[in-house]
């Protein structure tokens, strides 16, 4: 197979300057749209903030104007002292109400900074650096990597040091890590709390996450061997459930006659550990479903999509040279489920000589991306003082910015 990296060549008319300014219009959407958690989860961040100081205001109001329609029903026979009482335990229940709603209310200032910061990193990418943008890029997907990796404090300092906090999302995720701390230690209540918060968004997303925590937590009261107090919690929070999971519910409802010491594989299985560890794994695809998140680390997506096209049966063979990514374990595992390159055998052809480019005359990657072979850009440096010019965009670079490339 032959292939010339070799494409239209602009049209003389068309200078360098928008040539590059079209480049980092078109690299910034393509983050965009990979990318689309940078703006989308502080938004959903500041639409929870903003619904849980909803309730919290309409449940106190509520209740406060409850208590005082009470009051005033009720006879005066207990006298005005008990009225004075009365009233001021009111105020002063709508005092802490009011402290609550400022502590919401900064909250929310605090999401609509990072959202204003985020819009306005978006819009300086067509007109910034385009280093300075990529060096930023780069750190925002390592802190996404840590934080999902449980790096916490390493994300932090890494998010501190470099001045992106507005551009991370640190906050939201560890609002998660008290929930998987929580399962870790073998706790439901958290993760069912942080499912009755956001109810209405796992019913539409149609989540199996609270279903699947009521069942562990019966498992959990059956190995304690509470077998009553089992059926009732069965009753009370399983049976709702029947309609649609009747077979899972009668596999677990099953562990009432088949203990935790039983040597039935299909129901000793749900008294182990990864029961756990699979419940944590449920909650952090839910949760990153519910921020918008993807679902793989972006770290991982990138890696990925390079690995595409150098992953080649060759790769794999005992003589895989050291240069060639894939002769490393980590990734050799993140390319497993990756197709193979349909290309085996590259054949590149400088678009300045039109000669071959083979290991005697390597090709070499601009900081723009276009490749061209060693001997052209040998020749074009030593006539330019060590410049580079590229022929299609126009761009000027240093020799030492070029990249050597591998053929696989």
């Amino acid at each position: 197979m032959e292939m010339a990296i070799d494409t239209p060549s602009p049209s003389p008319s068309v200078s360098p300057a928008p040539s590059a300014a079209a480049g980092r219009q078109t690299r910034a959407a393509e983050s965009v749209r990979l990318e689309h958690q940078l703006v989308r989860v502080p938004l959903e961040a500041l639409r929870a903030t903003a619904r849980t100081n909803h309730r919290l205001a309409e449940k106190e109001i509520a209740a406060v104007l409850s208590s005082a329609s009470s009051a005033a029903a009720a006879p005066g026979e207990s006298g005005s002292a008990a009225a004075v009482d009365h009233l001021t335990s009111l105020v002063s229940r709508l005092h802490g109400l009011k402290r609550k709603m400022e502590e919401g209310a900064r909250a929310e200032e605090l999401q609509v900074q990072r959202c204003r910061a985020r819009l306005d990193r978006l819009a300086a990418a067509s007109a910034g650096d385009d280093a300075e943008w990529e060096d930023i890029r780069l750190k925002r997907i390592l802190v996404d990597y840590m934080l999902r990796m449980s790096y916490y404090d390493t994300a932090t300092k890494l998010a501190e040091t470099s001045g992106i906090q507005d551009l991370v999302d640190i906050d939201v995720f560890l609002d998660a890590k008290r929930v998987i701390d929580s399962l870790r230690n073998k706790e439901i209540a958290p993760a069912l709390a942080w499912c009755a918060e956001n109810k209405s968004r796992l019913k539409k997303s149609k989540s199996k996450l609270e279903f699947l925590l009521r069942l562990q937590e019966f498992v959990e009261l059956v190995k304690a061997k509470n077998f009553l107090q089992a059926i009732s919690y069965a009753r009370k929070y399983l049976a709702p459930w029947g309609s649609t999971h009747m077979k899972e519910l009668q596999r677990v409802t099953a562990t009432l006659v088949f203990r935790s010491s039983t040597n039935c594989a299909q129901y000793k299985v749900l008294f182990e550990q990864n029961q756990w560890d699979s419940l944590v794994d449920q909650f952090k695809q839910e949760f990153y479903k519910l921020y918008g998140m993807t679902l793989e680390p972006l770290l991982n997506i990138y890696l990925q999509a390079g690995l595409t096209a150098l992953k080649t049966p060759f790769c794999f063979e005992g003589n895989c040279p050291k240069e060639d990514p894939l002769s490393l374990d980590g990734f050799r595992k993140l390319a497993e489920p990756l197709p193979f390159s349909k290309q085996h055998h590259s054949k590149l052809v400088c678009h300045i000589t039109k000669e071959l480019m083979d290991t005697e005359n390597p090709p070499l990657v601009l900081p723009n991306g276009y490749v061209y072979s060693t001997k052209a850009l040998d020749e074009m440096a030593k006539k330019n003082g060590g410049k580079i010019i590229c022929p299609r965009t126009g761009e000027e670079c240093n020799y030492t910015d070029l990249v050597k490339a591998y053929i696989s």
